[in-house]
């Protein structure tokens, strides 16, 4: 699924249909989970709204969907221990971390279920087995060099430690960085953009980093979108729409898309 420079956007590939299970935040743990034919609002630790789906579920892998202002996993004080990896917990006791979204991103993410698969999903991830797609709506119409096709940022990144957790382009420091993106759709009225983009390395903050310093920060951009961008949209809009990975055990190469909520 990964693009390269000067491509044609790739055809979608076949889809995995979703079980439609949903995550309870209060659920025991070793809970059977409830299967739903339809959306259900779940309630936070807290006085949050958001609610948890899962797209696939077996002995050995957890496909969810992660709401937008939810933490990925732990992070410090009392405030910021509701995540996506203790509420999985609280129904699937062996699920463990294999990769993350940062807060404000919604979308697609894969947990393991045991160790063994836990390091066999890492090893896919390490060798760049797993493709993860992107939707983002940006500041600004991007300028192309050729019409529909798959363009390159490579700059390389590093953490601004002065002002973490803020990242930046550093051509001293840097690590190596890439990322393909996809004029989806334009719209000069309203000065903004879609795209599809597809992440070659997985570096922190890597898209809204790089979609910055393209000149087109993504729309409700708390850290990058400056005055304007910021304050553009609600939340920001950026969502894991698509994921592919080999199955930990089988090696069958599963798909998942999830439907942009904006």
């Amino acid at each position: 699924m990964k693009p390269r420079r000067g491509t044609a956007v790739p055809e979608r590939p076949a889809v995995v249909a979703p079980t439609a299970l949903h995550l309870n935040a209060t659920a025991s743990a070793g809970a059977s989970p409830t299967l739903s034919p339809s959306p259900i609002r779940l309630p936070l630790e807290g006085d949050f709204g958001h609610h948890v789906d899962c797209w696939y579920q077996d002995e050995h892998l957890l496909v969810l969907e992660k709401p937008a202002g939810l933490h990925s996993v732990p992070g410090k004080g009392d405030d910021k221990q509701d995540c996506l990896s203790r509420r999985a917990q609280s129904l699937f006791p062996d699920a463990l971390v294999v990769h993350r979204l940062d807060r404000d991103t919604s979308g697609l993410v894969v947990m393991a279920r045991g160790i063994e698969a836990q390091r066999t999903l890492n090893k896919a991830f390490e060798l760049r087995r797993v493709d993860k797609r992107y939707c983002a709506v940006v500041q600004g119409v991007p300028h192309l060099p050729s019409q529909g096709l798959w363009h390159l940022i490579d700059l390389p990144l590093a953490l601004d430690w002065p002002n973490r957790p803020l990242h930046g382009v550093d051509f001293e420091q840097g690590k190596p960085s890439q990322t393909h993106w996809h004029l989806e759709q334009a719209d000069v009225d309203n000065h903004q953009a879609r795209l599809l983009l597809e992440p070659f390395t997985g570096r922190s903050h890597q898209l809204r980093v790089h979609l910055k310093a393209m000149g087109h920060p993504i729309l409700g951009d708390p850290l990058y979108g400056g005055l304007d961008a910021a304050h553009r949209a609600p939340r920001l809009l950026l969502h894991a729409c698509e994921l592919s990975l080999p199955h930990p055990v089988t090696g069958e190469v599963l798909t998942f898309l999830s439907p942009v909520p904006f």
